[in-house]
């Protein structure tokens, strides 16, 4: 189970919710409870009857399948949504709450619940350390609750955070999650996790996964990395003039080993080569050379290669120009 942390709390049921029954767990969209006596349920710290989220105070209860309590205001969740939170918020059924707090069973556990309301109040909760699963699921449920997942993964965003925190240790899971929202900006922020990914490796579920779109893009960014690779290595070290004790003989001995050491750094490297793996592999050139006008040419070739390297792009190039940033209140498109 994730960290995910919440408190006992004494809860008045009659108080509360007004007349009725506490909806045993898994039956969701239930409304209103009572029993006479308090009874300790188990809350959310962040989602609590005391928590100061809204000037308003809390009006919604929504309960894990799991059994934990988050107090919420109806007008934040459905104002998120775009189906009613599933349809549990429509008028309808808000008129069928009476004068009690609706209270609705949702069959999502507290961590992905936890999520789901932290993403809709604009709120970080990559504290709380979720798995990328757990993640997942919580977008597939934003998505199921109409929560417009590409508006609240814009950038800066708690969730556009959640899950570029994945892109060191599941790297291409989560690129295939961005892709599948077409969350431009979250790809390219994690596409420089991606050099290291053997293409080979690419299932053909998950290249479904990524899309044609997405899928090209990832081709293409190995490409152009190897491609320019290539094309520095080609460059040999400049010749030096030919001198009483190096001629052009003497010269080919570092013509033909710059040629054989960049052949085996290329069929050897990956897109995410270090600039500190180059020249290990290039730098023993050096103690094959006795002439110090070749050494310098060398030297001087193999720092251009490597300034030449760390400046090629590592990353995917946004081609989207329009995004919107959600706050506590409402949108604000740029």
């Amino acid at each position: 189970m994730d960290y995910f942390d919440f408190a006992q709390i004494p809860v008045n049921l009659e108080n509360q919710f007004g007349e009725g029954s506490y909806p045993e767990s898994g039956q969701q969209g239930t409304t209103a409870s009572s029993s006479r006596t308090p009874t300790t349920v188990s809350a959310s710290t962040a989602f609590n009857p005391q928590s100061m989220l809204d000037t308003q105070p809390s009006d919604l209860i929504l309960v894990s399948s799991d059994s934990v309590f988050f107090y919420v205001h109806c007008h934040r969740i459905s104002g998120a949504s775009t189906n009613y939170f599933n349809g549990l918020l429509s008028p309808a059924r808000l008129q069928e709450a009476n004068s009690g707090t609706p209270l609705h069973v949702l069959p999502e556990v507290a961590e992905v619940l936890n999520i789901v309301v932290h993403t809709i109040y604009g709120m970080p909760c990559t504290h709380f350390g979720p798995s990328f699963a757990t993640a997942t699921t919580a977008i597939k449920a934003l998505t199921k609750y109409g929560v417009p997942v590409q508006q609240y993964a814009a950038p800066a965003l708690p969730l556009y955070t959640l899950i570029r925190s994945y892109a060191p240790t599941h790297a291409i899971d989560a690129y295939a999650l961005a892709a599948a929202h077409d969350l431009e900006p979250l790809a390219v922020a994690i596409s420089p996790h991606l050099l290291a990914f053997h293409l080979s490796a690419l299932s053909e579920e998950l290249a479904s996964a990524l899309g044609p779109k997405y899928l090209l893009r990832l081709f293409h960014l190995h490409g152009q990395r190897m491609d320019a690779l290539k094309h520095l290595l080609l460059q040999l070290p400049t010749p030096h003039e030919p001198t009483a004790v190096c001629g052009v003989e003497e010269q080919g001995k570092l013509t033909r080993g710059w040629a054989f050491a960049a052949a085996q750094l290329v069929w050897d490297a990956r897109p995410s080569i270090s600039t500190h793996a180059i020249d290990m592999a290039l730098s023993p050139l050096r103690s094959q050379l006795s002439c110090h006008l070749c050494i310098n040419s060398l030297e001087q070739r193999l720092q251009e290669v490597i300034s030449e390297w760390a400046a090629v792009k590592n990353h995917l190039v946004i081609l989207c120009t329009s995004i919107a940033i959600v706050t506590r209140n409402g949108f604000l498109d740029l």
